[in-house]
């Protein structure tokens, strides 16, 4: 049986070396769970052991674990699937994170439909930090002007930004990718924004991208084993 205790242990463990072995706070780096195709329980059983931030792709699926997880009051909701237009509502209501944003308009919308009740809702600018067609995010060249207008927004507390590079099992090349993100977000903020957040690394490169400042590290089967059921949205 996969056991999460045992699983959050060794997860933990290598944040916890990776940071020291580059001269880091290891309480610098936040561990978010990615519980996607997880049941509820599973997200029960993380909690009991310590884990506080968890992170959804599926938004329906999301809303579902919400419900029924709604007497953990310390739990922080992390969204970090890609955001379609019509999701956006549910998203800005019931999520204290979004890792995704891509694009002014789900921004904006973001921003408009966050409850006044609620503070700022922390965003990421994703960023698509290899230019892969087949993935999400800004390019690199696009992002200022985007971080230029978001930062208007607010509904939205602009924290920092957010990538998944190409696949590699090459540490050079891992550290290579992450650390243009870094230096991405170093321009911003010698620009006059106050990013304070990297969001990058899961379970096979999560050493290089601690490595080169990641504030905080996606993962998910390392902790939960493999998906339970299909995902749905």
């Amino acid at each position: 049986m996969h056991k999460i205790d045992d699983q959050l242990v060794k997860v933990t463990a290598r944040i916890h070396q990776a940071a020291t072995a580059a001269g880091r706070n290891p309480q610098t780096v936040q561990l978010i769970a990615v519980s996607k195709t997880q049941p509820a329980q599973a997200l029960r059983d993380a909690y009991t052991w310590g884990q506080r931030a968890f992170g959804e792709n599926y938004l329906q699926e999301a809303l579902e674990k919400q419900a029924q997880l709604a007497d953990l009051a310390d739990v922080s909701w992390h969204f970090i699937g890609p955001i379609q237009s019509n999701k956006t509502r549910p998203i800005a209501e019931h999520f204290d994170w979004v890792h995704s944003v891509d694009r002014l308009k789900i921004a904006q919308r973001l921003h408009e439909q966050r409850p006044a009740g609620q503070p700022p809702l922390n965003i990421c600018v994703q960023v698509n930090i290899d230019d892969e067609t087949t993935k999400s995010g800004i390019s690199l060249a696009e992002l200022p002007a985007l971080v230029a207008a978001i930062a208007h927004l607010t509904g939205l507390r602009l924290r920092g930004l957010m990538a998944i590079p190409a696949a590699t099992n090459d540490a050079a090349q891992q550290r290579a990718a992450f650390a243009k993100l870094r230096f991405a977000l170093e321009q911003l903020n010698q620009q006059g924004y106050a990013l304070d957040c990297l969001s990058m690394g899961m379970s096979g490169d999560l050493e290089a991208a601690i490595a080169e400042g990641a504030t905080h590290v996606r993962v998910g089967t390392d902790i939960f084993g493999a998906r339970t059921k299909p995902a749905s949205n």
